[in-house]
């Protein structure tokens, strides 16, 4: 989920990033082609997985108006979900097999982080979608112009990021003392994430090529891979503040 800032950062990405061609004169190095389709699966299901548990989530929501709120974000996750799998179609691959490899992570990331009530639902949703967009973001920076468009189009805000913000402080004010819960929540969402974020990259070695500096590096970088999960948690601080909460 995107806010202003994140908005800001994805342009300041383009700027310092200049352009290494559209997708069919980047595609013919096949291991740029498989860091891209790999990039394409995890996004996919990532989306997918995201209508869901915003259909999910509906069911905690306390107010007829929260839940048709939900409801509106599902469907935007969706819309975005098709465009990833046509986009994967599009390629000639088959999309179901591009985004089962990422499938089990994200499942797992899920059990492990099932919200217990109204705020906490927020908080994971807020936290742990800005995780994955600035995971993505990272990437993006290094891929042709088609392709780092539709990321940047399937990263922008459906509008839960401002809702979450402003119904997690309505509920620490209304019971401050939940606050203390809710930190301890977000803190436990962030190394969740990145535990699974970490596993996905170590195990997919075009990804983690095209994340430590384009496919022309070969070789799993443990140092440069550790420096971008630092920017990434450097955003979850700015985050947990936002939400009014201590990181």
């Amino acid at each position: 989920m995107e806010t202003p800032q994140d908005r800001k950062d994805s342009r300041n990405a383009g700027e310092a990033h200049p352009s290494i061609g559209d997708w069919e004169s980047c595609a013919a190095d096949p291991q740029y082609r498989a860091a891209v389709l790999d990039l394409l699966g995890a996004l996919a299901y990532g989306e997918l997985s995201a209508f869901e548990r915003l259909a999910e989530d509906a069911k905690l929501a306390p107010t007829l108006d929260d839940k048709a709120a939900l409801a509106g974000m599902a469907a935007a996750e969706f819309q975005h979900y098709r465009l990833l799998h046509e986009r994967l179609v599009e390629t000639g691959v088959d999309a179901t097999a591009a985004m089962t490899p990422f499938a089990e992570p994200l499942d797992g990331f899920h059990r492990l982080t099932a919200p217990a009530d109204w705020p906490e639902s927020l908080v994971k949703a807020y936290v742990g979608d800005a995780i994955a967009s600035d995971f993505y973001r990272e990437v993006a920076v290094r891929l042709d112009d088609d392709t780092r468009a539709l990321v940047l189009r399937v990263m922008s805000d459906t509008g839960h990021a401002e809702f979450a913000v402003e119904k997690v402080r309505l509920a620490i004010e209304a019971d401050p003392r939940i606050a203390g819960r809710l930190a301890l929540w977000g803190r436990r969402l962030m190394g969740e994430a990145l535990s699974q974020a970490q596993r996905v990259v170590a195990e997919r070695d075009a990804l983690s090529n095209l994340l430590i500096g384009g496919v022309e590096v070969r070789g799993f970088d443990l140092v440069e891979v550790g420096k971008m999960f630092n920017r990434i948690t450097e955003q979850h601080t700015r985050r947990m503040a936002a939400l009014g909460l201590a990181s």
